[in-house]
């Protein structure tokens, strides 16, 4: 299991991860992608020549999905026009932002190259990251993170219950990789930091 990862000599952070590891988070920020990218807005009918322009054709409701829902909560709770107004601002740049930086991860670990390297735990990926690279990472693993904990049903304070829960429950794993994922952020930050 990779160590996470560590500060680069002249700022960033460095990781090997195993093959199974790089494929993984490949295949994490993929489906990301491909949420994110599902849904897309109708084209503005405004005759405001700024607003087209400018394209602020976003949705205005709230997402189905309950991940994307969490990704892009509700600015204005009480007040359901303003609420509106504000996604449709901003949502499909936002959208547009966390698919590029689940992108660029994809990217990343693609330019590291499949693995070829022998390690004590197999074929090895080796993950070289500058300050802005491991900031994009750092985005990422959020939005992967909220992700599946929404999937999951993750609340605050209910490690027992999912620390209780058989092997042989699905959710077990993915539980783990949520962990994982979170592991994976935590190091990122202390390599940025130190």
């Amino acid at each position: 299991m990779s160590e996470g990862f560590e500060r680069r000599r002249g700022g960033g952070a460095v990781a090997t991860f195993t093959g199974f590891e790089a494929d993984l988070i490949r295949s994490l920020a993929s489906q990301l992608v491909e949420l994110l990218r599902n849904e897309v807005a109708a084209p503005s009918a405004s005759d405001d020549p700024l607003e087209q322009l400018l394209d602020f054709s976003g949705p205005t409701t709230e997402p189905e999905d309950p991940v994307l829902a969490r990704l892009f909560p509700t600015a204005y709770p009480d007040d359901e026009e303003a609420a509106g107004e504000f996604r449709r601002f901003t949502e499909g740049a936002l959208r547009d932002h966390k698919a590029r930086a689940a992108v660029q991860v994809i990217d990343c670990l693609e330019e590291a190259g499949l693995p070829t390297e022998l390690g004590e735990d197999g074929l090895v990926v080796d993950v070289e990251l500058d300050r802005e690279q491991s900031v994009t990472w750092m985005k990422s693993f959020t939005d992967i993170r909220l992700a599946l904990a929404t999937r999951l049903g993750v609340e605050e304070d209910d490690e027992d219950y999912w620390m209780a829960l058989p092997d042989e429950d699905p959710r077990t794993h993915v539980y783990d990789i949520y962990q994982w994922v979170g592991y994976l952020q935590e190091t990122l930050v202390d390599a940025l930091t130190r």
